[in-house]
């Protein structure tokens, strides 16, 4: 985690400077949020789908680290939207219903200590998720629609009321009802009902561009406020659906950008947020290693640049509660190679993305400790600002680790924001090093 010289260092007189900043940089207080109002903090960590394969990180690891116990939710990533304009499962870049609900899970990699039988109705991630809930009452589970990669047809999708409707229905009868694809003795009718307890949307961005090939619309911002609305419309109507002691309130929340002219081209603040439960701000990647300089992924404040505290502030501005605010918090770090011009690196001419065990110039927190602890990186803390980095004379990783987390996890409590999401779980150590930091930041311990 740390050279060996600072491994006793966790809040020393800096980090105490720097939260002693908080009152004075704190956002504008929440105008919105009734006085007295102490809702319990979220701790929102993404599973990924595929995290089961090459990174074989398993739900049963959020048991055995202890992580489950500290999170509020999970968003599952990531359901995706067909070109029909619908929820989909099966023949479609990015759905594996194998990974979902087919797979066998075996006795000693499952929650419960039982493997999955043949004739098995639901298997696989979805099985696991109902069964981690059994073990952490209270625990909900989210399916996040979209992200980077499966964005593409948002925009098609809810150009008209009819869309709009038929989108949510699928969305609603696949995740919420549970109503699988049949495939073999999996699936069926009602076979993952109970499962998820909401919906979060991942659609990066309306409005504005996203990864390459995403159709782009102006008028995505009204349709995104209707989806947003037919989300809602269509949650509370099945939540009341159901016999009266199992009637239940479903959440709905989404991932949401830091750059002011995103927020601006696809999203009205003060009329999404009143159907919003929450939603999960962009904390991270405000520079990725495909930039020519290095720089900060996930300050908490910076001057003149993107930011935690700006992020904050612009939802803010545009009206936003603050205790709908969840905060993102990264547990990965951006990495560039090649770098010159000396000093502590930062600021400095890079060649192109660092190695990196996955994708490069994008590396995991339990990968970047083991750098941390080889002697070859020097460790370097920004604490008035609140972000780290390693640098080696050649090779920088930009991330958070504890000391940073729980500076951060200060920062949510003293403005009475939301919480804090994750992205993504699979990044933490065995024992959850990160996700306790956040926990004990977030509740004064």
């Amino acid at each position: 985690m740390r050279p060996r010289a600072m491994t006793k260092l966790t809040f020393g007189a800096a980090a105490a400077a720097t939260l002693g900043l908080l009152a004075s940089l704190a956002p504008t207080a929440d105008a919105h949020q009734p006085s007295g109002h102490k809702p319990e903090l979220k701790r929102i960590g993404y599973f990924t789908q595929w995290g089961i394969y090459g990174r074989n990180f398993q739900v049963k690891d959020l048991k055995t680290s202890g992580t489950a116990a500290k999170l509020t939710h999970i968003n599952y990533a990531f359901g995706v939207i067909g070109a029909d304009g619908k929820c989909l499962m099966g023949n479609a870049p990015g759905s594996d219903p194998w990974a979902d609900y087919v797979r066998p899970v075996d006795a000693a990699s499952s929650v419960d200590g039982v493997g999955d039988t043949a004739d098995q109705r639901l298997a696989g991630n979805f099985n696991e998720l109902r069964e981690l809930k059994a073990a952490n009452p209270g625990l909900k589970v989210m399916i996040s629609l979209g992200g980077w990669t499966g964005s593409a047809h948002f925009s098609d999708a809810v150009r008209t009321d009819a869309g709009r409707k038929a989108l949510v229905a699928s969305c609603v009868d696949t995740y919420i009802k549970g109503n699988l694809p049949v495939d073999g003795a999996r699936g069926g009718a009602g076979a993952a009902a109970g499962v998820f307890d909401g919906v979060d949307l991942d659609w990066e961005w309306p409005g504005s561009e996203g990864a390459p090939g995403n159709v782009i619309r102006p008028e995505d911002k009204p349709n995104f406020t209707k989806l947003v609305r037919e989300f809602r419309t269509q949650l509370d109507a099945y939540g009341r659906s159901l016999p009266k002691a199992q009637r239940k309130h479903y959440e709905l929340s989404a991932y949401v950008p830091t750059a002011p002219a995103k927020i601006d081209a696809g999203f009205e603040v003060s009329r999404i947020m009143r159907d919003f439960d929450f939603v999960n701000l962009q904390g991270y990647d405000f520079h990725v290693s495909g930039e020519k300089t290095t720089a900060q992924q996930s300050a908490l404040f910076a001057k003149n640049d993107f930011s935690v505290d700006q992020t904050v502030k612009a939802w803010l501005r545009r009206g936003a509660p603050a205790h709908k605010l969840v905060v993102g918090m990264p547990f990965y770090g951006q990495g560039w190679t090649g770098v010159t011009g000396g000093g502590d690196g930062l600021g400095q001419p890079a060649t192109g993305p660092a190695p990196a065990t996955w994708v490069a110039g994008s590396e995991d927190y339990k990968h970047l400790k083991k750098l941390a602890a080889s002697g070859t990186y020097k460790l370097h803390r920004d604490y008035r600002n609140g972000h780290a980095w390693l640098f080696d004379g050649t090779n920088l990783w930009t991330y958070d680790d504890p000391t940073v987390l729980r500076t951060k996890a200060s920062y949510v409590r003293h403005n009475g924001l939301g919480g804090a999401m994750i992205w993504s779980l699979d990044g933490d150590t065995p024992d959850g090093e990160l996700i306790t930091a956040i926990d004990r930041g977030l509740n004064r311990r």
